[in-house]
């Protein structure tokens, strides 16, 4: 389950095929079993009402805890293209041999991370990160020497905004690491199964196209949570739009 949830498409796929079988299950059942009294209809008709109902408010809150996650994306970003600005307004407060190659390790840094949010293959994903690790201990050292050398109010802010720069990226990351939970997917998946089976089951005439209808409906909202859900394997991205003004900022200072 925690595989297939990274991938919307395929996860879309076994929805549909799970849902349709739930309801041709269903509708099978049903033409073999005798028809319903009265009170029953009327029991099984709210039991199918209030299936029907909950799933919906499944569907409703993983919707809501997904676009909530993708907020938090999007921030993390915003934050972290603040971090390294104002660590690279402040690289000046270092010695000036310091701080010319700080500034150089931060737009090398920004470049970065803007291929971290643009890149989906693992191989190369893991590449960038071990490069940006490189990088974080390389400022990390020169900010320490400057600190060390010439311990001064001006120093401590450069070394400070340096400071800012590493926690944004372990925020960031922490931000991408955070998704919906194996057992949400599955509490929603059981109950799309059991509204399609109960649908399959009433007493209506149904062709096997109508039978595809409902889980085609359910299947759609699933796969936009799980798209939105899925940082790099969606349709839906975070576009580093902060990054990227960052990197032309820089590129624009002498």
């Amino acid at each position: 389950m925690t595989s297939l949830i990274r991938h919307p498409t395929e996860i879309f796929l076994f929805s549909l095929a799970l849902q349709w079988l739930a309801a041709y299950l269903g509708h099978a059942l049903r033409r073999r079993g005798k028809p319903l009294e009265d009170a029953e209809r009327g029991d099984f008709n709210t039991i199918l009402g209030a299936t029907l109902t909950l799933a919906a408010l499944i569907i409703g809150f993983s919707f809501s805890m997904a676009v909530s996650r993708y907020d938090e994306r999007k921030a993390s970003e915003r934050n972290e293209a603040n971090a390294i600005r104002a660590a690279y307004v402040r690289a000046p407060l270092l010695p000036s041999a310091e701080g010319g190659q700080t500034r150089r390790l931060l737009s090398k840094y920004a470049e970065l991370r803007i291929q971290f949010y643009n890149v989906s293959d693992p191989a190369r994903l893991a590449r960038i990160d071990a490069e940006t690790e490189k990088l974080q201990d390389d400022l990390l050292s020169i900010v320490t020497k400057a600190a060390v050398v010439q311990p001064t109010p001006t120093v401590a802010l450069a070394a400070a905004a340096m400071t800012d720069v590493l926690n944004s990226r372990g925020s960031t990351q922490a931000a991408w690491w955070n998704r919906i939970p194996t057992g949400a997917w599955s509490m929603m998946l059981v109950i799309a199964f059991a509204a399609n089976f109960l649908h399959g089951a009433s007493e209506r005439r149904r062709t096997p196209v109508l039978l595809f209808v409902l889980p085609l409906i359910i299947s759609a909202p699933i796969f936009l949570i799980a798209d939105i859900d899925a940082p790099r394997a969606g349709v839906v991205r975070i576009v580093p739009d902060d990054l990227l003004a960052l990197r032309h900022w820089m590129d624009a200072r002498p």
